[in-house]
């Protein structure tokens, strides 16, 4: 006969307990950095993973091993989120995160690129075909810098995955990128900027480029069917006494040459789109005034 203690009794229902846990069964998370996944040095973010219920969180940075907290923490934990304090380029890189619901763990998130920004000089944008564009149109950006960087990286601000990356070229001084933004559409029209990489360290970037602003091309003038068009014609006619109202006795006495303004305005309508139609000619409105007493 022989004595079980109540710790290896534990301990064995433990592992019990997790070799049981099923893994990947469950349909991933969803994962996010706030206030945003670009952190200044030295800056603050919180990872969050989103699920609407869970017995326990795991946010983890990909670096080629399993997520730790799912086999080392006996009881649940409940927090879902991980928050960073001060940025620093050990901290930059791709996140993922796992939850547990019964005796199963989900599937990974999508990677979140956590990087960090403010690690070099920051890099020059400018637009080669200039930046009011009309839509079909091919545009040309070049990011350029004095430091030597392996890449370019462009985005246009708020929007996530709007994000290209190049290698970079010498050209005379200095290192570019010259990004093609092919057959624009107003989608594309927006804020972006650029920074400079290196692919040994590819997420901690430098600081951001000046913006650059692409504004879409206005169409020529047209006329602006919604406003009244007016006519001017003065008129002079000769006034008799018996043709007028008497105003006093000299006035009635004395024939008076009278100039008279009428204005005519026509209020445009429309029939169909681009097929202005004006109004039947009794809604003109014309309008007679004196202009002048002779």
């Amino acid at each position: 006969m022989f004595t079980v203690f109540p710790s290896l009794l534990y301990l064995g229902l433990y592992i019990g307990q997790s070799t049981q846990a099923q893994e990947g069964n469950l349909p991933p998370p969803h994962i996010r950095a706030l206030p945003t996944s670009k952190v200044l040095s030295k800056g603050t973010v919180t990872i969050q993973c989103q699920i609407p219920e869970a017995e326990a969180y795991d946010i983890y940075k990909v670096e080629g091993r399993k997520p730790m907290d799912r086999n080392i923490l006996p009881l649940p934990k409940k927090n879902n989120t991980l928050r960073i304090q001060e940025m620093t380029p050990d901290q930059a890189g791709l996140y993922q995160c796992i939850y547990q619901s019964g005796v199963q763990w989900s599937q990974p998130s999508n990677p979140l690129q956590l990087v960090m920004t403010g690690a070099y000089d920051k890099p020059s944008l400018t637009s080669i075909t200039g930046t009011v564009v009309a839509s079909g149109d091919n545009v040309k950006l070049q990011c350029c810098s004095k430091i030597q960087f392996d890449v370019f990286i462009l985005i246009k601000e708020g929007e996530v995955n709007t994000t290209q990356n190049l290698s970079s070229t010498l050209q005379g001084s200095a290192h570019q990128a010259i990004f093609h933004l092919d057959h624009v559409t107003s989608t594309q029209m927006g804020t972006y900027r650029c920074y400079g990489a290196f692919r040994n360290d590819f997420y901690v970037w430098s600081h951001s480029s000046n913006q650059l602003q692409l504004v879409a091309k206005k169409a020529p003038d047209d006329p602006d069917l919604t406003e009244p068009r007016c006519s001017t014609e003065a008129t002079r006619i000769d006034r008799h006494p018996e043709a007028a109202e008497p105003m006093d006795r000299q006035a009635s006495e004395d024939p008076k040459e009278v100039t008279y303004s009428q204005v005519t305005c026509s209020i445009p309508t429309q029939r169909s789109a681009g097929t202005p139609s004006f109004l039947p000619r009794q809604t003109q409105i014309s309008e007679y005034a004196t202009l002048a007493l002779r």
